[in-house]
């Protein structure tokens, strides 16, 4: 049986989880679907998530159908679980994009559309809502076509639209003008069609149309767009068989070498953890012993596959398959299990948390509580990015949103018992060197304690390069264990700058490496104050690397976010000056009818305090898209990250954690 793994990917609000509550029950696996208000779907299984009536973590459920087992990915549309999304696009076979018959194309649905476009996902439309009174199924195909992507292409129609009665109707293979519309979109990315076309048009049968359709979904060159209801059931059935014929199901060899990532990561009832992991290759079993993450090993003790539902556990899993793995105690979200997959590394496909806040426990004596707790929740979700003040015994934590906020702080208090506050949001800037800068302690020589010499270099990077580390010393020169721990630890130094932002898109280059050879006395006891250990570079990097970092300089950038905002056209002259006053800068002011659409940017601070005033400003019918677009340099005074301190002491502190979190054991 073959294997489509699906991801189901929209908007908050545009029946996402409904909709794929209807595809189990349509495909026989569950006796009625369930209810996002009632709380009782397959895939918000959380307590807060059926609450709050919203998807927070990215769940899998299966079907079969056709001689396919679908894997269907349910994620959260919410922007501030973006990082769920994130972590799902690297598995998926094909996608799923959900938009509201009524609200239409929205804020998330360009930031998602955009994304798969860009990683060739191949992917379908499907208009929900059509029963909804207000829906338009015809102004949202127009608003695909002119939003998204100019190549779709609805492969029926919606009859009574608005109503309880809506139905699709799929375009029966002879219908001229769907076939003339396939015609003209088709021919585009098909030479030897357009050929055919020309010599007789005859011989562009809708047979072959209907090839070329799901070879070119198939490349991710056009979108065939359906539409339906996920309440009524209308077109599902339809939307069911159009993702079995047109998305491409995977293929992979059993017998290869074992090849996957692990993509979601949560406990389980006793606190164990489950890994969930794509398998591109290989097959893995029960009592294997698997190499994951940078170089770990640890043994499966159970798996499972997902078959009619929910996971079932089985022996053995092949490629192609979405397993869920137990006994990976090591395990994190990201890991490659056994050996890189053979398609493009895995990268950041949406803005990082651009929001940041320290979390406090309102009971002093949780804060040891605290701490396991936020760190079990990183290992889930790694863009929490946790920052630890070890001087001032505070951790902050990284955000999207003030929803993504309230989730954490009921996640501490309800899965924890760890009731918490936080202090306000601020934003989170990053340092940019600007110049160039070395530095080098040498061994046996004041003021270095350390046994072990280390010269870098450091100057600017490509934006949006990261941290390069390079070698410009023989490799062969010192130990790799040695230069593996100066590496560690310039990435982990560069995580707070010279005003405590991390450093990014930069070059640090190794210019000089030295170490003492193991030594013993000679009674043959290894003494430690002659020889060279790991531990040595990890503490002295840090100091070496600070003084290079201050020689060249860095410079505070804020992340800016891209706005469009559509307002009543008698209301322009007095939004503009609001948005001045936020920091915001308008680039384009077009009158569309009776409503002003205008783009530009401002400040990624105030686009909450934005989002606020907007309804008070346009009488409720103003409406804003906003989406993180770049890093610019502050304008005035760089601040420092709130409650970073500049003395010496505290720096020194700070240096000596480093090689702590590093070392996993106390610097000496």
């Amino acid at each position: 049986m073959k294997t489509l793994n699906l991801g189901i990917l929209a908007h908050v609000d545009a029946g996402k989880t409904s909709l794929t509550e209807r595809l189990l029950h349509s495909a026989g696996v569950i006796d009625s679907p369930g209810s996002v208000d009632a709380g009782n779907t397959r895939t918000d299984t959380l307590a807060l998530e059926r609450q709050r009536g919203i998807t927070i973590r990215s769940a899998v459920v299966s079907f079969a159908v056709a001689g396919t087992t679908v894997n269907l990915i349910d994620t959260p549309g919410h922007p501030d679980f973006i990082a769920e999304v994130e972590r799902v696009l690297g598995v998926l076979d094909g996608a799923v994009l959900v938009v509201s018959a009524v609200e239409g194309v929205q804020a998330q649905t360009r930031v998602l559309a955009r994304t798969l476009h860009r990683l060739g996902i191949p992917t379908l439309f499907f208009v929900n809502k059509v029963d909804r009174a207000g829906a338009d199924p015809d102004r949202v195909l127009r608003q695909l076509a002119e939003r998204l992507t100019p190549d779709v292409v609805a492969l029926g129609r919606v009859d009574a639209a608005g109503t309880p009665a809506a139905r699709w109707v799929p375009h029966p293979p002879g219908d001229p003008g769907h076939h003339a519309r396939l015609v003209d979109l088709l021919t585009a990315y098909d030479d030897a069609l357009l050929a055919a076309y020309v010599a007789d048009e005859r011989a562009v049968t809708p047979d072959r149309l209907r090839r070329a359709l799901t070879a070119q979904t198939g490349r991710a060159r056009v979108h065939p767009v359906l539409a339906g209801s996920a309440m009524t059931g209308a077109g599902v059935d339809d939307l069911i068989d159009a993702v079995t014929a047109l998305l491409p199901a995977t293929a992979g060899d059993d017998r290869a070498p074992l090849s996957g990532t692990v993509f979601k990561v949560e406990r389980g009832p006793a606190g164990e953890k489950l890994a969930y992991a794509r398998i591109f290759a290989g097959t893995v079993r029960v009592r294997d012993r698997i190499r994951h993450g940078d170089g770990r090993e640890a043994r499966v003790t159970a798996l499972g596959v997902f078959d009619g539902g929910d996971a079932t556990p089985v022996d053995a899993a092949g490629a192609g398959r979405i397993v869920r793995l137990h006994g990976m105690a090591g395990v994190r979200v990201g890991d490659v299990l056994g050996v890189p997959p053979d398609r493009p590394a895995a990268r950041r496909h949406f803005a990082p948390p651009t929001l940041e806040t320290v979390v406090e426990p309102l009971r002093p004596a949780d804060r040891p509580a605290l701490h396991a707790a936020l760190t079990e929740l990183a290992e889930q979700d790694p863009l929490i990015n946790l920052r630890q003040d070890d001087r001032r015994q505070e951790i902050a934590v990284s955000l999207y949103g003030e929803v993504q906020k309230e989730v954490i702080e009921a996640t501490l208090a309800d899965e924890y018992g760890v009731p918490v506050t936080f202090r306000e949001t601020t934003t989170v800037c990053v340092e940019r060197v600007v110049g160039v800068g070395a530095a080098v302690e040498w061994i046996g020589k004041d003021p270095n304690p350390f046994l072990g010499t280390v010269g870098l270099r450091v100057e600017p990077g490509p934006l949006g390069s990261g941290v390069e580390f390079r070698l410009g010393i023989e490799l062969g020169s010192m130990p790799l264990a040695f230069l593996k721990a100066v590496e560690e630890t310039v990435r982990e130094t560069l995580r707070q700058g010279l005003r405590g932002w991390a450093v990014v898109d930069c070059v640090v280059t190794l210019t000089h490496g030295g170490y003492w050879a193991r030594q013993s006395h000679a009674h043959g006891v290894f003494d430690k104050s002659m020889s060279s250990t790991a531990g040595d570079f990890r503490n002295l990097t840090p100091l070496v690397l600070m003084t290079a970092l201050t020689r060249a300089g860095t410079r505070v950038h804020e992340p800016v976010h891209r706005f469009r905002l559509d307002l009543p056209a008698d209301l322009l002259g007095a939004v503009l000056p609001v948005l001045a006053g936020l920091g915001a800068a308008t680039r384009t002011s077009i009158l569309r009818g009776t409503s002003y659409l205008i783009e530009g940017e401002v400040p990624a601070g105030r686009v909450h305090a934005l989002e606020q005033r907007l309804p008070g400003l346009t009488r409720g019918e103003g409406t804003m898209e906003a989406e993180f677009d770049h890093y610019r340099p502050v304008r005035g005074p760089a601040p420092s990250r709130p409650r970073w301190d500049h003395d010496p002491l505290h720096r020194k502190e700070y240096l000596l954690a480093v090689a702590r979190r590093v070392t996993g054991r106390s610097a000496r």
